[in-house]
């Protein structure tokens, strides 16, 4: 993956052991990485908060660009508050 990339095999294993630690892949050694149940339910609630706000979005009468520039603003704002 990290030559596909073009990044640090570090990077890609640090990356690895983060979604490991969060519950969202299971490592299996020279195996691939599995997708777990937690994460399926985490995106099915990510799912449901993105059309959340895009319906929000929409009845605001936001443009696409418009609701797409808040939404990186709050997470960029959320990133650099929450270290």
């Amino acid at each position: 993956m990290a030559t596909t990339l073009g990044i640090n095999l570090h990077t890609v294993l640090r990356g690895y052991q983060q979604l490991r630690d969060e519950g969202l892949v299971e490592l299996r050694r020279g195996r691939a990485a599995v997708i777990t149940a937690t994460a399926d339910r985490f995106r099915l609630r990510l799912a449901e908060a993105a059309e959340k706000f895009a319906r929000a979005a929409l009845h605001a009468g936001a443009s696409e660009e418009e609701a797409l520039a808040a939404a990186r603003k709050a997470l960029l704002t959320l990133r650099t508050t929450e270290k």
